[in-house]
């Protein structure tokens, strides 16, 4: 045994810390809602990827998807900040058209 053995795993670039880890647990058959090892194995050699960097994937996709861009913001304008706008902005200087052309 070397004399500097250690039980450390190094971790990714990127990767969190070991806490933050998280256990998956892969179907027994591919469904709608989870895929076996066979199919996580097979798109990692298809992707040219780890079958941990597949999954990142596919929860990015899904969050990018799923979650909004923004907050939900404080709803509809009352209507003292409806008048404070009309009085800011020019009124009048465009009409509404059903085309453009």
């Amino acid at each position: 045994m070397p004399a500097h053995s250690s039980n450390r795993v190094p971790q990714q670039r990127g990767a969190a810390p070991k806490k933050d880890a998280l256990l998956f647990r892969f179907r027994d058959r591919d469904t709608a809602f989870g895929v076996t090892r066979r199919t996580a194995d097979t798109l990692a050699k298809r992707l040219g990827m780890s079958e941990t960097q597949v999954l990142h994937v596919a929860l990015a996709k899904m969050a990018q998807e799923q979650l909004p861009a923004y907050e939900q913001d404080d709803g509809s304008l009352s209507q003292k900040q409806l008048s404070a706008i009309k009085r800011i902005v020019p009124q009048g200087y465009m009409r509404v058209t059903k085309s453009l052309l």
